[in-house]
């Protein structure tokens, strides 16, 4: 589920820090980390296009990295921070602009919102229900 790991645990090998994908590159990888639960892993590389994209998408890159930090909290346990990440990135997500490179942003505000209200409920989360999919169908 992330860093920090015990010392002497065995880990899934970090993302470079230097990642430099196209963006549909991008999306594929953040959708392959999340579909076998990574989200933490799926957040770094969509952290990576964030720091690499145009300023008219920024915004919309970092809802994604903040959205994937969210489910990486859920994970964890730990629903009160995951509560104000995925409110910070369905906000980030809102104001990101049009939707690109066939994000579906629309979707995934309306999820992120969702698990939100799921967290507030104590609604137990399924891990199946923690993969999003970030592109329109």
């Amino acid at each position: 589920l992330g860093r920090p790991l015990p010392h002497g645990s065995q880990g899934v090998a970090r993302i470079p820090d230097d990642l430099d994908l196209s963006p549909g590159d991008s999306l594929t990888y953040a959708q392959e980390l999340l579909d076998r639960g990574l989200a933490f892993n799926a957040h770094e590389v969509l952290e990576a296009a964030w720091k690499h994209a145009p300023d008219d998408e920024r915004g919309m890159w970092q809802g994604l990295a903040q959205l994937a930090v969210g489910i990486t909290h859920v994970q964890r346990g730990n629903a009160a921070g995951a509560v104000g990440v995925l409110a910070r990135a369905a906000d980030h997500l809102e104001e990101g602009g049009p939707a690109r490179h066939g994000i579906d942003v629309g979707g995934l505000i309306v999820y992120a919102r969702a698990l939100i209200e799921d967290l507030a409920q104590n609604v137990d989360v399924s891990a199946e229900s923690l993969r999003p999919r970030l592109l329109a169908q």
